[in-house]
């Protein structure tokens, strides 16, 4: 069995003055994706790209089953960016169109917000990001264009994966915490698009098949209303660190999403982490599952270690089958369908990304 290390402890810490510390709320969250639907066009592209027809059916068959109807893609089709070899793009020419189309993305998300003249008021901004850079970034454009202060505080969260949704909540607790007037701003916006490659490996093409393009604007601030942020809770599964890794090449960022992971998160999963994560609860004490959908392997992992209903994890299907994975968005996306849907309760929110490490939160709706 996999061996579980807890990198980092309850975030609420300690009291010794005896003050009882301010709750963070995530008052509202917004998303936003690009207007073009890729996923046919991709599963058509991938599967007649392999040499070998039994590569070409086992794509077929695994595209089918992957319970994802669409993915949204800053350009209309693979053609459409790539031409005729993806493997001719380079790493520069894919940072190019992120500096193009990511800051737009991220300013809807923010617009979805309806922050009005209470842009004005944001005192802190994150902005998470693992599938493009440049300076000046997608911060400054939210200051010039969404009415927040240049005199904000800024945060950018880079290349930590599909996790980073969660280590920006976690930073913008501590930040309210610590500071009870603060109104933290978090933004999440990943092209993952960008990164596709020509390849005869089936492993690699699959991975490009759950991946989208998405932006997610969160308000976090001491208001009560909303979700309340209780504690955080980072897991390191050892014995994996191949198992998902992501890493810049020379035409674009290069993925590694292994077939063993969800087997190796399903095993690290036990009684004992789970008392760690819920902070000594029961799992069956959870009302809210808020799992990052990495892919269908992954939901079905989870839900078999913790035992779950398959109705327990609807928001994080509902997301997978809507926009795939869209890396630091995408836990986002899913605490959104659940505070649109209205739900209640204690949750529990989980992202996995390179490591293999996990990024856990518990919150009350």
């Amino acid at each position: 069995m996999p061996a579980i290390v807890a990198v980092v402890g309850d975030a609420v810490g300690g009291n010794p003055g005896g003050v009882s510390p301010t709750t963070a709320y995530v008052n509202a969250i917004s998303t936003a994706v690009p207007e073009y639907d890729v996923h046919d066009d991709f599963v058509e592209y991938a599967q007649n790209s392999f040499d070998e027809r039994r590569k070409h059916l086992l794509f077929r068959r695994m595209a089918e089953r992957a319970q994802i109807s669409h993915r949204w893609a800053a350009f209309p089709s693979v053609a459409s960016f790539y031409g005729d070899d993806p493997n001719a793009v380079d790493t520069e020419t894919r940072m190019i169109e992120f500096e193009r189309s990511a800051p737009d993305l991220a300013v809807r998300a923010v617009d979805g917000l309806g922050l009005g003249t209470g842009a004005a008021d944001i005192t802190h901004l994150i902005v998470l990001t693992c599938t493009g850079f440049y300076s000046p970034g997608i911060d400054f454009e939210i200051m010039r264009r969404c009415g927040v202060p240049t005199t904000v505080e800024r945060t950018q969260v880079g290349f930590m994966g599909c996790f980073a949704g969660i280590n920006g909540l976690k930073l913008a607790h501590h930040i309210v915490r610590s500071e009870p007037t603060a109104r933290v701003l978090v933004v999440s916006v990943e092209l993952c698009s960008l990164h596709m490659q020509s390849t005869q490996d089936l492993e690699t093409m699959l991975s490009f098949l759950v991946f989208g393009d998405g932006a997610a604007a969160v308000l976090v601030t001491a208001d009560e209303q909303g979700l309340a942020l209780e504690s955080f809770q980072a897991l390191m599964i050892e014995d994996s660190r191949e198992l998902i890794t992501w890493r810049i090449g020379g035409m674009g960022f290069d993925m590694v999403l292994s077939g063993k992971a969800p087997g190796s998160l399903s095993r690290a999963l036990d009684a004992p982490t789970m008392k760690t994560v819920l902070a000594g609860a029961e799992p069956s004490s959870i009302d809210l599952w808020a799992i990052h959908p990495g892919g269908r392997s992954i939901l079905d992992a989870v839900e078999g270690a913790l035992e779950l209903t398959p109705d327990r994890l609807s928001a994080s299907r509902t997301v997978l089958d809507d926009y795939g994975n869209m890396s630091s968005a995408t836990v986002l996306f899913v605490l959104k369908e659940m505070m649109d849907r209205g739900d209640t309760g204690r949750g529990c929110a989980m992202a996995f990304g390179p490591g293999l490490t996990a990024e856990t939160m518990l919150f009350r709706a």
